[in-house]
């Protein structure tokens, strides 16, 4: 994580209850399932703050009802609010979101990862950075940044 504490005594939220789905009998393993909030949410939920051992949604950095999905447009927004204004991991965060969503997505999906309105001092800068293809293929060439954010994407079990 970072050596600096940006916000060093965030506020911690207690973690949803996980909820399961029970698979229709008759399922066609080759159709398309769609994808909803709650399958976004089970992705992501779990991702690790840059600065904390604590989950994204523990910091309630993200909500399922900041999940928008658009299946039969193959569409995914999800807006994140940092848990101060001037965070300097607004982008490391959002590039979290992204990388996962992009190893757990089929291709065919268009991601849009936001900064909730109000919620960042640079809010229209990091948005444009999270959404612009060309920088974000140049973040994930930083070897750096991409252990960064391995490390905030691999599993705690505790």
């Amino acid at each position: 994580m970072v050596s600096e504490l940006i916000n060093a005594n965030p506020v911690v939220y207690e973690r949803k209850e996980r909820r399961t789905r029970s698979a229709p009998v008759d399922v066609d393993e080759y159709a398309i399932e769609p994808i909803d909030q709650l399958e976004i949410f089970e992705h992501i939920r779990d991702i690790k703050d840059p600065e904390h051992p604590l989950s994204l949604e523990q910091l309630n950095v993200i909500t399922e009802d900041a999940i928008e999905v658009n299946d039969k447009r193959s569409y995914v927004r999800v807006t994140f609010k940092p848990t101060v204004e001037h965070c300097s991991m607004a982008t490391v965060i959002g590039l979290c979101l992204r990388v996962k969503l992009m190893r757990s997505l089929p291709p065919r999906y268009k991601v849009d990862i936001r900064v909730a309105p109000g919620s960042h001092a640079t809010e229209a800068a990091v948005n444009k950075q999270l959404n612009d293809k060309e920088r974000v293929a140049a973040a994930l060439e930083n070897p750096n940044l991409v252990d960064m954010v391995d490390e905030c994407l691999t599993p705690s079990y505790g």
